[in-house]
């Protein structure tokens, strides 16, 4: 799964976008300084998120929306399309 498909698939599950998660996780006191556990561990909780899916959203609470060019442009089920995360839900990305 690509990183993209884990943030729309944790979109179709909660509906909420990544960046609704970004300023939820804010709103807790999360930033690009917080360890994944305490975040993980919320998501799990608040949201019955599993482990993968809730490490995607600490990436963007954390990192950001840019990810490693690695599996940029290679295809297959664990390509993304760029090196930036849509952040603003799965059904306005002008990418798809």
């Amino acid at each position: 799964m690509s990183f993209q498909a884990y943030l729309d698939n944790i979109e179709t599950k909660t509906g909420l976008t990544p960046r609704q998660f970004i300023e939820l996780a804010t709103a807790q006191g999360f930033d690009q300084t917080s360890k994944a556990g305490p975040i993980v561990a919320w998501l799990k909780e608040e949201y019955q998120l599993g482990q993968g899916h809730a490490m995607a959203l600490v990436h963007v609470v954390t990192k950001g929306p840019q990810i490693s060019s690695k599996h940029v442009g290679k295809g297959g089920s664990h390509g993304d399309v760029s090196d930036m995360l849509w952040l603003d839900g799965k059904d306005s990305n002008p990418g798809l």
